[in-house]
């Protein structure tokens, strides 16, 4: 599916949209099956004529207030690809400022929902806020939609075995290593994209060609350690197995790195974009002896990652 560029609104509250839009507004702090619902319900008022649009704060709210630590499960480049892909015409990134977040929130509605984003759907989480303290909820939007001419949808937190689905709840999980349940509350695997950068090249002088991605410093890392992996390059699906962390038998580089050896695959790719998606932990990270040991581990590792990769991989 190719879809048609997508607009980003940032920097900036001095906006007006030319059509009306069905809006999905959010947090959007990684994208969970919960905000995939979001998403799909604002995409499916296309047919009405209405251009699918995503509403976030940036900074987010967590950020600014100082609730984050500012590690993301998605970084802002990341979420503007991710939106693109899904199909979203319009992305506002609405500057939080001290000003800004004093907005009382029936102003907030009037003047940016109602009038400069054209809005005639929204659809939100039953525990959406804005506006001045937080103060605008689902009940007011609804109120105001009458006024305004909107229609508005809250949905529920969606439930995982009886957990509710949150960022704070995905958060937690790859922060355990577990980047399978991570990838359920996902409903995409977990992501490390970029271009393609010189690591220590270490796997190349094993004999086993990898590629090394430096993840941006906000971005939020599973623990260290051998994940089994696929990468996408250019449209193609690989798999693979992924070092996540500061290689220590090698290097002593300071900032984590992912290093990845794709199966099959022996073309040079550096300064080119892939993404790594982490399918599952295979081991901790730990130091070795000897190259002659970590060699071993390694051809160890690979194997039991190509056991996992033939069985196991389906494209979510």
């Amino acid at each position: 599916m190719h879809h048609k560029k997508m607009e980003i609104i940032t920097n900036t509250r001095e906006f007006q949209l030319d059509r009306d839009t069905a809006v999905a507004m959010g947090k959007f702090d990684g994208l969970h099956i919960g905000h995939r619902k979001l998403l799909r319900l604002v995409l499916e008022q296309g047919d009405r004529g209405l251009a699918p649009c995503v509403f976030t704060f940036d900074p987010s709210p967590a950020v600014f207030f100082g609730f984050s630590d500012g590690r993301e499960l998605m970084t802002r480049e990341e979420k503007r690809r991710a939106f693109e892909r899904m199909g979203v015409e319009l992305l506002i990134e609405f500057p939080l400022t001290e000003e800004s977040a004093a907005m009382e929130p029936e102003a907030f509605v009037e003047q940016i929902l109602a009038k400069r984003m054209r809005t005639r759907y929204i659809a939100a989480g039953e525990d959406v806020s804005f506006g001045r303290r937080g103060a605008g909820d689902g009940v007011l939007l609804r109120r105001l939609g009458e006024r305004y001419g909107f229609e508005v949808q809250t949905i529920e937190k969606l439930r995982f075995h009886g957990q509710e689905v949150s960022s704070t709840y995905v958060r937690s999980r790859l922060e355990a290593g577990e980047v399978g349940l991570a990838a359920e509350l996902l409903g995409d695997y977990y992501t490390l994209e970029g271009r393609v950068c010189h690591g220590a090249r270490l796997g190349h002088d094993l004999g086993m060609p990898t590629v090394n991605l430096q993840p941006p410093e906000n971005k939020l890392l599973p623990p260290y350690g051998v994940y089994f992996s696929r990468v996408m390059y250019r449209g193609e699906c690989y798999g693979a197995i992924s070092n996540v962390g500061c290689k220590p038998t090698v290097a002593h580089l300071g900032r984590p790195g992912v290093e990845t050896y794709l199966y099959d695959f022996d073309r040079e790719i550096y300064g080119e974009e892939i993404r790594v998606q982490l399918l599952a932990f295979h081991r901790p990270e730990r130091h070795f002896p000897s190259v002659d040991a970590l060699r071993a581990q390694l051809l160890e590792d690979m194997e039991a990652g190509r056991k996992f990769a033939c069985g196991n991989m389906k494209i979510v």
